[in-house]
């Protein structure tokens, strides 16, 4: 455990240093992250601003769910991040087998050294905006802070798990490059209060594909809103890590050389 520990840590000073040799490159990736997630909270703004609301949420309450929506998605970004296409390039280009022959975990291995900097302007940027909302939020008991920590962490483990399975599908269907949009489209619903859609889509979002994880349950558990039924969507959320593990190591073993 300690070498794998001590891989880690090198591989994210190597990135940091990457990232102060090239602090133009860094600083403009950031912002162009930053900018192009932050603009759904600006939509929520305009809706709130035109007279009209999500139901029986405040324009505040939304803002909580969606700033732990993008800290959730900057923090698996820097983490996970750089796995799919990391991935795909290597079987694109017949080189996975260089990886196969490090003395570690290949799955260790591509998230080790694919740890981005380039997605902590994101990770600030929700930060910022979690602030800003939590502050108009009244008091916040220990307790609630303790359900928030738990149901974050859940979440990061749903996008965790997608990133490996959307990895997974490089091995045989090459040409996915379309697929992380697909898997956006799907998130979004975790960016809003899950109530306000039908109630096939709740049951899904909570129990199928958690994304309702990696905003609103935590940001409810924050408000003191979490029913004790939504605690019971924790375990899908590390069950679906778990399958994007196993589904990811899976296809390493079918891997066949260039192009898949």
């Amino acid at each position: 455990m300690k070498r794998y520990l001590d891989v880690y840590k090198q591989c994210m000073y190597s990135a940091a240093q990457s990232a102060v040799a090239y602090r133009m490159n860094f600083i403009v990736s950031s912002l162009i992250t930053l900018v192009g997630n932050i603009l759904f909270p600006l939509v929520t703004l305009l809706i709130y601003r035109a007279g009209t609301s999500f139901p029986g949420w405040s324009l505040y309450e939304v803002l909580l769910i969606q700033s732990v929506f993008t800290m959730s998605s900057g923090l698996s970004s820097v983490i996970f991040g750089g796995v799919l296409w990391t991935t795909m390039s290597h079987v694109r280009e017949g080189s996975f087998e260089v990886i196969l022959l490090k003395p570690l975990n290949p799955l260790f291995y591509i998230v080790a050294t694919t740890f981005s900097t380039d997605s902590i302007g994101l990770l600030l940027g929700g930060i910022s905006l979690f602030i800003f909302s939590a502050a108009h939020a009244g008091a916040i008991s220990a307790l609630y802070w303790l359900q928030f920590a738990g149901l974050f962490i859940a979440g990061t483990a749903v996008l965790a798990g997608l990133s490996l399975m959307m990895a997974a599908m490089s091995f045989k269907w090459v040409g996915n490059s379309r697929i992380s949009e697909l898997a956006d489209s799907v998130l979004h619903i975790g960016k809003y209060p899950l109530p306000i859609f039908p109630k096939a889509v709740q049951a899904v979002a909570s129990m199928i594909i958690p994304v309702g994880m990696i905003g609103f349950f935590p940001a409810s558990a924050l408000l003191g809103r979490a029913q004790a039924s939504d605690f019971a969507a924790i375990l899908p959320c590390f069950l679906f890590l778990a399958a994007g593990v196993w589904i990811y190591r899976h296809m390493i073993r079918l891997y066949e050389g260039v192009g898949g």
